[in-house]
């Protein structure tokens, strides 16, 4: 167990780490990936150049971190499933419904363009978003999806490609159109139509008859 001294220590460091999390964040929003420097990242996070490195040793670290961060926010919010008593439908449609509000917000749209526009000269920027962020969330609806077959909810013959399908359906229709600036994003109404919606399409493939 951690000891009362150290947990005092931890506590602080928690804090300025999350602090320069949030000024990495402002700066790569703003600025982009590749423009933004660690010296405007310190600025922007009221820290010095020496406490920012003692953290993080490099923009691609401070990126990882700020990632995972996010991942653990949107698992929190996105993945509260009922694995025993929820309504298979009411359940992926409560799924449904967060995952398309969060695909088409201003600050994820731009996440995505600043990921694509550094993935050719940072591979593992790009590497890391994806498996913190689109593969983990197919993995923990597939989890979901693989006990609910083992409830008798549905019959599903590959459950990772199922897990895809349903991200296809709730991804295409609103991050995509966003992304490039093609049309605004849902609103409320619209985005409860495209969740309910891609729900239908995919139970009426894999629900069983019960």
């Amino acid at each position: 167990m951690m000891s009362s001294e150290s947990a005092r220590v931890a506590a602080p460091e928690s804090a300025k780490r999350a602090q320069i999390i949030e000024g990495a964040r402002r700066c790569f929003l703003a600025s982009g990936f590749e423009a933004a420097s660690m010296a405007e990242i310190a600025r922007e996070a009221k820290v010095s150049k020496g406490t920012l490195y003692v953290y993080f040793d490099s923009k691609e670290a401070l990126f990882s971190a700020l990632v995972e961060q996010s991942r653990r926010a949107s698992v929190e919010r996105l993945m509260d499933f009922d694995y025993e008593h929820a309504n298979v439908r009411d359940a992926l449609v409560h799924f449904a419904t967060g995952l398309i509000g969060k695909l088409s917000a201003p600050e994820h749209v731009a996440l995505v363009r600043m990921v694509i526009g550094a993935s050719e000269k940072f591979p593992g920027v790009a590497r890391d978003y994806f498996e913190a962020g689109p593969a983990h969330g197919a993995a923990r609806l597939a989890g979901y999806l693989r006990e609910q077959e083992r409830l008798g909810m549905v019959s599903i013959p590959d459950i990772e490609t199922a897990a895809w399908q349903f991200f296809g359906m709730c991804h295409h229709p609103t991050l995509i159109s966003v992304l490039l600036a093609a049309r605004p994003a849902p609103d409320g109404e619209r985005v409860r139509i495209l969740a309910e919606t891609a729900v239908t399409t995919f139970l009426a493939a894999y629900a069983t008859k019960r």
